[in-house]
């Protein structure tokens, strides 16, 4: 569902669920973050979230692989540790039982590699296929890392490359190259769990994972809860192999288009950025990184910590004071 009929949709449930009668709500519909956080000590908050979806590759395995990885995901983006995930199945009756197999093989080993420990879940028969996960996390009340909180003089960082939405989208249209799609299935399936212990040790003051609403659709999230304006650097997005190559030759997905609309009104850019860029950064990513908003002092002590733990990282822009996002080029 697109950002504004998520919008229209979600408003009326608010109003049943006063964050006067739920304090120990401390994440929920009104704050919209990615995921929901319950206070249940002063030492001890849950986070729970849930995600799925149709296939993005071919291969079954890694298939649930990435919609796991996706899923658990909201959790590290919140600051938490994951401890357990439940199994969200829809498969046609007609789906060999070997498929089936090994696209749970695939979502179970990621909960392994996170610590985590798979108890269950849910299936449904149905004609598309669609698989994710239901996760239970915990993080410190007080370390919460939320969307909102970026401050003016922070610097945006960026954990994974951004483009696997229109590689996946040129596969579906048998135009990739397979080291492309290699490319874009091992970055999806890379958990965000060392990035988000980064995250943590270092203080920053604003996180979120970027996903279906692309790195503008995002960061204005990001952006708007803190009060703030984003400024991003073209030259130092980074992008998987074959991502600019397709946005040149125009093989968007649809959603690319929705998050534009809903979005557009809020970015602004410098003449120099080119339309396909444009659209390159409203483009939907499936399981992508983290966008950190850091404090300048902390920058040293993070990309230590990031060498040390193997994490990826990009240096992609500033906090700005204002509203919004401003896009420059080259």
């Amino acid at each position: 569902m697109g950002p504004g009929a998520l919008a229209q949709v979600l408003r009326p449930l608010s109003a049943l669920f006063p964050a006067a009668r739920f304090p120990d709500l401390l994440v929920g519909l009104e704050v919209s973050d990615d995921a929901a956080v319950y206070r249940i000590s002063d030492e001890v908050a849950v986070i729970h979230t849930l995600d799925f979806f149709t296939p993005v590759v071919d291969d079954p395995y890694d298939y649930g692989a990435i919609a796991a990885a996706n899923a658990l995901s909201d959790v590290y983006a919140m600051g938490g540790e994951v401890l357990m995930a439940l199994n969200i199945c829809a498969f046609p009756p007609k789906l060999p039982l070997e498929i089936v197999a090994e696209i749970l093989r695939g979502g179970a080993e990621k909960v392994a590699e996170a610590g985590a420990v798979l108890a269950g879940g849910h299936t449904i028969d149905d004609n598309e296929p669609k698989y994710g996960l239901s996760v239970m996390g915990v993080v410190h009340p007080q370390r919460i890392l939320k969307k909102g909180g970026a401050l003016p003089g922070d610097l945006l960082v960026l954990t994974k490359p951004l483009g696997v939405g229109i590689v996946t989208t040129a596969a579906k249209g048998d135009v990739a190259s397979p080291e492309h799609v290699q490319e874009a299935v091992k970055s999806m399936k890379k958990l965000n769990r060392d990035a988000a212990r980064v995250m943590q040790q270092v203080g920053a003051h604003a996180v979120t994972d970027i996903t279906g609403f692309g790195l503008l659709g995002h960061g204005y999230e990001m952006a708007e809860k803190g009060g703030v304006r984003l400024r991003f650097f073209c030259d130092r997005l980074p992008f998987v192999a074959g991502a600019r190559e397709y946005a040149e030759q125009w093989l968007f997905p649809a959603g690319s288009c929705r998050n534009q609309r809903f979005y557009e009104e809020h970015v602004t850019f410098r003449d120099e950025v080119t339309e396909e860029m444009r659209q390159l950064l409203f483009t939907p990513e499936t399981s992508g990184g983290l966008l950190a908003a850091i404090p300048p002092q902390a920058l040293p002590r993070f990309f230590e910590l990031c060498a040390a733990r193997g994490v990826s990282y990009w240096v992609i822009g500033e906090v700005l004071v204002g509203e919004g996002i401003e896009v420059v080029g080259p």
